[in-house]
């Protein structure tokens, strides 16, 4: 009888092994929803009209309180959501919660709550470490049933989000990641670890997932019914390896301090940081002279993630270099504040128009639709907002009239003054044209090019004329109003 028990042992134990590897991908799978999404995406050349509508899938997973997690992307302009179960046919209207676009994260819901009949909450896990294996669950292009690929976490650093254009943590992982897969789960040992939200079109088996930091960051934030934003000090810096620079500005001989070169007007660190400052430590973790900070054993990361994992309205010390004497000082968590803003989501553009002349704030999403000179394209780049400038004003386009003949084709040209007043942002200029005195409009532009052609500085229109052709210019275009919602008087 011993002869014969002895073959069964290995067996016995891979019974009872398998088990539970059985009971977590059958919960894994009840996590998984697919999200189908028709959005309407804006149109930045004619922005009075409602966007493009397009559709496609993402994929999704339940978390506790009947949530659904998934990535910003996947509701961004969504018009329309609807969800499906791993094995079930039937779709169910979906609505968003909740969407932190410049954290690639959501969460949406459904209010028939059968839907949740059969479906398990995700356990959460932790951030996992390089050579960890994980699995990722979704719904990539080329079939409707549930796909589950798998591979090792080859990194774990800051990283690009293309959603959002910023830097923030991220898991890299060989594991394939497609279209379709994004906001989909990712699991280590039956544990959520993240998201899939992009992956590297220019390299092969490199994708990306959404960390756990970032999502409970998310899930805390809207605890109190809004979405405050991921904060952002607002300082661009220089690494300070040299000598010479470090002793110039009274840094200590080791490795430790960045330069802040430039302070964004209503950022985090106005009002708390200057120019010419070195920045040592944020709460007592000392920054590298390359801006990177200690993580985990002999990993290092970006000294941004001190910031992105905090709450707008918190605070933080930093010890700071200044005139040659250590200080310490507190700064206030706020959104980031841009010039030119990147990529933005659910809402509608913002113009005005007088005269045929179409007035937009500029950003990247204006930029995109229409096109820009180098020196336009460089308030994008390297632009920060000042007290008198907080977002930059262009000339769009140009609705064709005779009454403006000769701008025709004027185009992304920046506004600086109106009427003789400064225009800092859009309501600026609005409320100089109203309180125009004199026959005349007159604006004045930065000097720039335009497509092969100088395209001048100045432009004069006759104020009474222009509100006399307004109607016959929104007629002619089908524009039914002269400025956006957001500009009108209540």
């Amino acid at each position: 009888m011993q002869g014969m028990t002895s073959p069964l042992l290995p067996l016995l134990l891979l019974l009872s092994a398998a088990a539970p590897a059985a009971s977590n991908d059958r919960d894994m799978r009840r996590a998984t929803v697919q999200i189908h999404f028709v959005a309407s995406n804006p149109d930045y050349s004619q922005p009075w009209q409602p966007g493009r509508q397009g559709g496609g899938t993402g994929s999704g997973v339940v978390i506790e309180g009947k949530r659904i997690l998934t990535n910003g992307h996947v509701v961004a302009n969504a018009a329309y959501l609807s969800v499906r179960k791993s094995g079930d046919i039937k779709k169910y209207p979906a609505r968003v919660a909740f969407a932190g676009h410049d954290g690639e994260t959501a969460v949406i819901t459904v209010d028939d709550e059968s839907f949740f009949e059969g479906t398990v909450a995700a356990r959460f896990g932790g951030l996992p470490y390089q050579r960890d294996k994980v699995a990722v669950y979704g719904y990539p292009i080329g079939g409707s049933d549930l796909s589950v690929t798998e591979g090792i976490v080859s990194r774990v650093g800051v990283t690009h989000y293309s959603h959002s254009s910023r830097g923030l943590l991220a898991v890299q992982t060989d594991a394939a990641i497609n279209p379709g897969n994004s906001g989909g789960p990712v699991f280590r040992d039956g544990k959520l670890v993240g998201i899939a939200f992009q992956h590297s079109a220019g390299a092969q088996n490199i994708g990306y997932v959404v960390p756990m930091p970032i999502i409970e960051r998310f899930l805390k934030d809207i605890k109190d019914g809004r979405y405050d934003g991921i904060p952002d000090l607002g300082i661009w810096w220089q690494g300070a390896e040299n000598d010479g620079l470090r002793k110039a500005v009274g840094l200590p001989i080791d490795n430790s301090g960045v330069l802040i070169t430039k302070v964004a007007y209503g950022a985090s660190a106005w009002d708390a940081l200057k120019e010419g400052d070195a920045l040592l430590s944020i709460d007592g973790v000392k920054i590298g002279q390359d801006g990177t900070i200690p993580f985990r054993d002999d990993e290092r990361i970006d000294f941004s993630d001190l910031i992105s994992r905090r709450q707008v309205g918190e605070k933080v010390d930093a010890v700071v270099v200044r005139e040659g004497k250590e200080r310490v000082v507190k700064i206030p968590m706020k959104p980031s504040a841009d010039l030119v803003p990147g990529p933005r989501y659910d809402d509608k553009p913002s113009y005005f128009i007088a005269g045929g002349l179409v007035f937009m704030p500029l950003t990247d999403a204006l930029i995109n639709a229409r096109g820009a000179g180098f020196r336009v394209r460089s308030l994008s780049a390297d632009g920060m907002p000042v007290p008198e400038r907080t977002e930059v004003v262009v000339i769009s386009h140009v609705l064709a009239h005779d009454f403006n003949r000769g701008y025709h084709n004027w185009s992304m040209a920046p506004v600086t003054r109106v009427n003789g007043r400064l225009v800092g942002n859009l309501k600026d200029l609005v409320a100089a044209f109203d309180a125009r005195s004199g026959g005349r409009h007159e604006l004045e532009c930065e000097h720039y090019s335009g497509y092969g052609e100088n395209k001048g500085t100045r432009v004069v229109l006759d104020a009474e004329q222009a509100a006399k052709v307004m109607p016959a210019i929104l007629a002619r275009y089908g524009v039914p109003a002269d400025r956006s919602e957001d500009l009108r008087t209540p």
